[in-house]
Parts: C-alpha cells; sequence; structure tokens
C-alpha cells in the first residue's frame, strides 16, 4: 500500500515538475497580434451579384489571399470567420472575434450600385450620415432575414428601418480611433499602391461590427457592377492585388498600434540618445487653447515613457485611453513645430505615427484645430 501511495507521490510531482519546465502556450500566443478575417456573406447567402459574379466568391478568395501573406509572419495569428463556401451568422462571426480576444477585426465585401458607380471605401461603425451609406448598411444587414429567430438574435433590428439604426448601440466607441485609423490605411493602400478611387472612410450601421469588442472595419474593395471594376475584382490579378494593400494595410497599423517594436527596446542595453538639433527654435503660429501632440502607437501594454524606450525620443507622454495605452511625443499649441515633431519621430523609424490635437483636455480633430483662429 505504502509502495503504491509512493509511486502516486513521485507521479505527481513528476507532473508538476514537467508542467513548470513547459512553456505556456496559451501565454505564448497572447503576445501575438490576432486578426480576425471575415468573408462576407457565403452558402445560401450570395451576396451581390453584379455583373454574373458573385460576391461571396471573391470575398473568399481575397480573405484567404491576406490571410496566406499575414501567416508568414510569426507575430500575427490569424482566424477567419470562414475559410470555404459556408452561410455564417452575422453575430457567429462577431462571437469568434470576440472569443479570440482578436486585435482587429477585418471583414472583406464587394460592392453594388444600380450606375457604373466605382471606387473603394472603408467603413468603420457609426450612424450613416447620407442615404448613400445607409442603402450600403440595409444590404450587407439584410443577410439576416436568411437567420432563424433574427428578431430575437438581433433585439427586432429591421435592417430597413432608419429607426433601428437611430437606435443602435454603439458598443464600439472606444475603439472608434482605432478603427478609423485601420480604415484610414487601408483607403490610402488602395489610393497609393494600386492607384484605386478612393471613396473614403465612411460610417454606417453594420450588425457585424456593431457586435465587436475590438477596433473593426469592413471593407467595401469595389463595385462588382461596374464593368471594369468587376472584371478586375474577379480576377485571380485583382485579387491579389487588392489582398495585398489590406495585408500592407494591417501590418501598418499593427507597427503604430501593438508596439511590437518596443518590445526589443526594453531589452536593449544601450541606445544611443542623438542630441536633437534645432532644439530650441521660436515658432510663432500658435494656436491657443489647443495642444498638438505626435500618436506614435497605442498598446495594451504599460510602458514606461523614457526617451531609452522610444528611440531617443523624448518627452513621451502615456496617457490611458479606454483598454489602451497611447503615447505621445511632443506636446505644443504650434502647427509647424508639431510637424517638425512629426517628421523627427518618423526619421527615428515611426513611420505611422501620426498627429492629433486637443482642446481643453479633449480630442478634437487636427482640421478643427486649424480652423480656430491662429494666434
Amino acid at each position: 500500500m505504502k509502495a503504491n501511495s509512493l509511486k502516486v507521490l513521485v507521479l505527481l510531482l513528476t507532473g508538476i515538475l514537467i508542467s513548470a519546465s513547459t512553456p505556456n502556450k496559451n501565454h505564448t500566443e497572447k503576445t501575438k497580434f490576432v486578426v480576425v478575417l471575415d468573408a462576407g456573406h457565403g452558402g445560401k447567402d450570395p451576396g451581390n451579384r453584379g455583373g454574373g459574379f458573385k460576391e461571396k466568391d471573391i470575398a473568399l478568395s481575397i480573405i484567404l489571399k491576406i490571410g496566406k501573406e499575414l501567416e508568414k509572419n510569426n507575430d500575427i495569428k490569424v482566424i477567419y470567420t470562414r475559410d470555404k463556401d459556408e452561410f455564417i451568422p452575422l453575430d457567429t462571426r462577431a462571437k469568434i472575434a470576440n472569443d479570440a480576444k482578436a486585435d482587429l477585426f477585418v471583414s472583406v465585401h464587394c460592392n453594388a450600385h444600380n450606375s457604373q458607380a466605382y471606387g473603394t471605401e472603408t467603413f468603420v461603425l457609426g450612424l450613416h450620415r447620407n442615404q448613400a451609406n445607409f442603402e450600403v448598411a440595409k444590404r450587407e444587414n439584410s443577410v439576416i432575414f436568411l437567420e432563424e429567430d433574427y428578431q430575437i438574435t438581433y433585439d427586432g433590428f429591421d435592417p430597413n428601418s432608419p429607426e433601428s439604426y437611430i437606435g443602435m448601440t454603439i458598443m464600439q466607441e472606444e475603439y472608434l480611433d482605432q478603427s478609423i485609423l485601420l480604415a484610414d490605411f487601408v483607403q490610402k493602400k488602395f489610393t497609393n499602391d494600386l492607384n484605386r478611387s478612393n471613396r473614403g472612410v465612411k460610417q454606417a450601421g453594420f450588425l457585424v461590427l456593431r457586435q465587436t469588442y475590438m477596433p473593426s472595419v469592413l471593407i467595401e474593395t469595389g463595385f462588382l457592377t461596374n464593368t471594369s471594376e468587376g472584371k478586375y475584382l474577379n480576377s485571380t490579378n485583382g485579387q491579389t492585388k487588392v489582398a495585398g494593400a489590406i495585408v500592407g494595410a494591417i501590418k501598418d497599423y499593427s507597427h503604430s498600434i501593438n508596439l511590437g517594436v518596443l518590445d526589443n527596446l526594453e531589452n536593449n542595453a544601450k541606445i544611443e540618445v542623438i542630441a536633437q538639433e534645432n532644439k530650441i527654435k521660436e515658432f510663432t503660429d500658435n494656436y491657443e487653447g489647443i495642444t498638438f501632440k505626435v500618436q506614435l502607437a497605442a498598446s495594451s501594454k504599460k510602458l514606461e515613457p523614457k526617451s531609452s524606450n522610444f528611440k531617443g525620443l523624448t518627452p513621451v507622454f502615456r496617457e490611458k485611453e479606454g483598454k489602451l495605452f497611447k503615447y505621445y511625443f511632443g506636446a505644443t499649441s504650434s502647427y509647424s513645430q508639431i510637424q517638425s515633431l512629426h517628421e523627427q519621430a518618423k526619421t527615428k523609424g515611426y513611420k505611422t505615427s501620426y498627429l492629433v490635437a486637443f482642446k481643453d483636455g479633449n480630442k478634437i480633430t487636427v482640421n478643427d484645430a486649424l480652423k480656430s483662429q491662429a494666434k
């Protein structure tokens, strides 16, 4: 009896030692940048069929190409809401992203219109400000009519009723800045790299975005109803280029938002702090009551805002906004000075940094800041 008890004790101790010496896989996974890729429509829902094409097939092809490229990066984990032709309810797509505690949710679609309209547009969650945006949201949300008990699942939401959108709870409010940032990266890649017509970053009430709890965008990659654009999107070449642009935007965003580039800096014993030439310079274009800053990055990671952690940049400020820590370089009422600091940040490697503005402690757009009276 004692011998058997001793064997059990030895086995238990061995198991504990093995467990302690084995790397924590879940911990490793959590350090990765998690991207959930959502191919619009699928299965019994073909999406729009402009030009005789099927939106569901094109969206899936583009998503799989995006995923294949992202998976080459060991720091990125890719999750698909669907990787084949199947019907996935909108709330299930959001649940997949929420359960994965994703850093990003990217939904890909193709547009349609009763004209030869063309161009790309990327949406973030919000109330539509014009009829065109409402029509896009209404079309994409109408998929819920194919779901059983959709009235219960979506609390009586009616895609065709403007009142339903007015009453929509904006669950994503704290992620809006990050969603707009990603959307802007996407549109710039389409415009600058592919020479596509830019219809802009827009807001509308998409159900699939409403229920996600992370920065989320819905990308309309072009119009299948446009003769040339439909053929482009249905071609392997077109899909590869569109996917490549979205991959580039996601990478730019992750570098800006995830602070992954800073992980190695914490362990770097010596970082040369280069003296800043022209540090003392007179700037007279002051905007009274306005503070401009350069946003270097944002992350759930709390990092000391010292120069050695930010490639020698100083001063750096850390502020908590929602669930994220945001890291700002500089603080000035001079627009020309903040532009100079922005250039300095970019030469240090912060290529995706951007300007932000505050008035009386509240964030406003830089355009609104510049509209105020210069002193």
